[in-house]
C-alpha cells in the first residue's frame, strides 16, 4: 500500500484519538459518563446505535456472503431496517420510561439483587466475545490491505480503541461514532461509482454475474431465515444492554422513537452501497476460495481506488469498528460499576466510581483483544458472529424486553427462561449432531433461539394468569423522565462544536486528496465538499433537537 495511504490512515486515526481525548473531563459523574447527562440529541444517538450496530464486521460477514450469494445479503440487513422500525414503535419507549442507566439496574428494581448480578455477570461473559467478533474484522481488512499479520493488527487497533474509550465515556464514544459514520459514508460513496464504472456499469453487473446473483433469498439464506433474522434482531437492537443505552440517553420517550425511526431508515439505504462493491467484485470473474471471500469488499477498493482514498476507506472501517466496540466497552464498564462494584460498595465517592469505571474499561478492553486472537481457531467470523448470536440472543435479551410489557413474570421465569432456552440451544448446537443424527440449519437454529424463550415465557405467562395478583408486586412503575439541567445543554455544545470541527477537517482533507486523483477526482471533491460544509453547518448552527 502507498505511503500518502499510511498517511491517510495515520491522519484520520490520530484525528479520532484527539477527539475522543476532548472530552476526558466531560464525565464528571456516573450520569454524565455513562449516560451523556441523559439528554442527547437523538439525532446523535440514533447515529450512534447505528455505528454501534454497524462494523467492520458489515463488510466482512455480509460482504463474504455478498460475493459468494449475492443481493440475499441485502436482504439480510434490511430484516435489521425492519427491526429498527418495531423497536421505534414498541420498545424504545419502555426503555426510557424505565429511567434506568443500566438494564442492570432495571432487573435489579424489579427483580431484585439477585437476579441482577446473574444478569450482569453474563453479560460482562458475552460481551467479550460480541467486542472480539468486532475487533477481528477490522483486523482482518487491515492485514489484507497493509500485509500487517492478523496478531499485529488486532492488538493497534485494540489498543487505539481501549484509549479513548476508557479516557470519555460516552461522550467520547458518541461523537466519534457520528465522526466515524460521516468518514466511511464519504468512503462508500467514492468506491462505489467508481466500482460500477470498473465493470462497465449497472447492465454489466448483471450480465457477469452468477445466475440467481440478484434473488431475494439464496443457499442456505432462506425465507424462513430471514424471518428468523428479523426477529432474533427486534429482540437483539431492542434488549441488548449497550443498545439500551441509546434509548435511555435521549431526552424524552418521543425521542427514544425516533432513534428507532433513524436506525430503521438507514439499514433499509446503506446495505445497498455497502453490498455492491464485493458483488461486482464476483463479476470481475475473482475466485475467491474458502476464508479468502472475507476480503472480497476492500480487494474491490484496492482495484479501484486511488492513492490516498484506500487509506480513507478502510480508515473508515477502523473507525466503524472501533465505534462497534467502544460501545460495547463502554456498556461494560457500566455494568461492572454501576451494577456490581457499586453495590458491593455503596458509599464510594463519584470520583473513586469514574476511577473503576476506567480501568474496567481497560481491562475488558485487554480480553477483548485476546478473543479477538482466539476468533480464526472458532472457524472464522461468520461462524462466530453468527453462532454465538442465535444462541445466546434471545435467550438474555428476550425476558427483560417481555417483562417492559407484562405484570406477571417474576425473579424465577426471567431465570428459568434463559437458562432452559440456552442449555436447548447449546445442545442442538454441540450435541445432537453427534448424539441425534440431527444437525440444525443456520434458519431453523435461529428459529429455535428465538422461538424457544418466546415460547417459556408465554408458558408462565399462562400460568401466572391463574396465580393471586401478588406476583403483580414485581412491577416498577416507569419513573417521571428528569429534564435536561443547564451543565448538560452545555455538554450538547461543547459535543456539537467538537464534532463540527472534525467533520471539517475531514472533508478538508478529502478535498485536498481529490485534487490529486488520478481517478475519482469528480466525485471524491464533491463528497469532501459536502462534508466540509456539513461540519461548518454543525460548528456554527450549533444543532440541537
Amino acid at each position: 500500500m502507498p505511503v500518502l495511504d499510511y498517511l491517510t490512515i495515520l491522519l484520520f486515526t490520530l484525528l479520532v484519538l484527539v477527539v475522543g481525548m476532548v472530552f476526558t473531563r466531560s464525565g464528571a459523574s456516573m450520569k454524565s459518563y455513562f449516560a451523556a447527562g441523559g439528554a442527547l440529541p437523538w439525532w446523535l444517538s440514533g447515529l450512534s446505535l447505528f455505528m454501534s450496530f454497524f462494523s467492520a464486521g458489515t463488510f466482512v460477514v455480509w460482504g463474504s456472503i455478498a460475493y459468494e450469494y449475492g443481493w440475499v445479503a441485502i436482504s439480510i440487513q434490511w430484516m435489521m431496517g425492519l427491526s429498527g422500525f418495531l423497536i421505534a414503535m414498541f420498545i424504545a419507549p419502555r426503555w426510557k420510561k424505565a429511567n434506568i442507566l443500566t438494564v442492570g439496574q432495571y432487573i435489579g428494581d424489579r427483580f431484585g439483587p439477585g437476579l441482577r448480578k446473574f444478569y450482569s455477570y453474563i453479560f460482562l461473559l458475552l460481551s467479550f466475545f460480541t467486542t472480539g467478533a468486532f475487533l477481528y474484522p477490522v483486523a482482518k481488512l487491515f492485514n489484507v490491505s497493509t500485509g500487517f499479520s492478523i496478531e499485529v493488527s488486532i492488538i493497534l487497533l485494540g489498543l487505539l480503541v481501549i484509549a479513548y474509550t476508557a479516557a470519555g465515556g460516552l461522550w467520547a464514544v458518541i461523537v466519534t461514532d457520528v465522526l466515524q459514520f460521516v468518514i466511511l459514508f464519504a468512503a462508500v460513496l467514492i468506491v462505489v461509482p467508481l466500482a460500477v464504472d470498473k465493470i462497465g456499469g449497472l447492465e454489466a453487473i448483471g450480465d457477469k454475474s452468477p445466475e440467481g446473483f440478484f434473488q431475494l433469498i439464496n443457499g442456505e439464506y432462506t425465507a424462513e431465515f430471514l424471518l428468523a433474522f428479523l426477529l432474533y434482531n427486534t429482540i437483539f437492537i431492542g434488549g441488548n444492554w449497550a443498545y439500551v443505552q441509546r434509548y435511555t440517553s435521549v431526552a424524552t420517550t418521543k425521542d427514544a422513537r425516533k432513534v428507532g425511526w433513524l436506525f430503521g431508515v438507514l439499514y433499509l439505504v446503506s446495505p445497498v452501497l455497502w453490498m455492491l462493491p464485493p458483488m461486482i467484485f464476483r463479476g470481475l470473474g475473482t475466485n475467491l476460495t474458502g476464508l479468502e471471500n472475507e476480503g472480497a469488499f476492500l480487494l474491490m477498493c484496492k482495484e479501484v481506488l486511488p492513492i490516498g482514498l484506500l487509506g480513507l476507506m478502510l480508515g473508515g472501517m477502523i473507525f466503524a469498528t472501533a465505534s462497534s466496540v467502544n460501545t460495547t466497552l463502554n456498556m461494560s464498564a457500566a455494568v461492572f460499576t454501576n451494577d456490581l462494584y457499586k453495590k458491593l460498595k455503596p458509599d464510594s465517592s463519584q470520583k473513586a466510581l469514574l476511577r473503576v469505571a476506567r480501568i474496567s474499561t481497560i481491562v475488558f478492553g485487554l480480553i477483548t483483544i485476546v478473543v479477538a486472537l482466539m476468533v480464526p481457531r472458532f472457524g472464522g467470523i461468520v461462524e462466530v458472529v453468527l453462532s454465538v448470536g442465535a444462541i445466546t440472543g434471545a435467550p438474555l435479551f428476550a425476558p427483560p424486553i417481555w417483562s417492559l410489557f407484562s405484570k406477571r413474570q417474576t425473579a424465577f421465569s426471567i431465570l428459568c427462561t434463559t437458562i432452559i432456552s440456552l442449555l436447548i440451544n447449546l445442545f442442538f448446537k454441540f450435541l445432537s449432531p453427534a448424539l441425534l443424527d440431527i444437525t440444525l440449519s443456520r434458519a431453523n437454529e435461529m428459529l429455535l433461539g428465538v422461538f424457544g424463550p418466546m415460547l417459556i415465557l408465554m408458558c408462565f405467562e399462562c400460568y401466572y394468569a391463574f396465580r393471586p395478583a401478588k406476583q403483580q408486586s414485581h412491577l416498577v412503575e416507569p419513573q417521571p423522565t428528569t429534564s435536561q439541567d443547564p451543565e448538560d445543554a452545555q455538554q450538547n455544545r461543547f459535543a456539537l462544536r467538537v464534532l463540527g470541527a472534525a467533520l471539517a477537517i475531514t472533508g478538508f482533507t478529502i478535498l485536498v486528496l481529490g485534487m490529486n486523483a488520478t481517478q475519482g477526482s469528480v466525485i471524491t471533491i464533491s463528497v469532501g465538499g459536502l462534508v466540509l460544509l456539513l461540519g461548518l453547518l454543525i460548528r456554527y448552527k450549533k444543532l440541537t433537537n
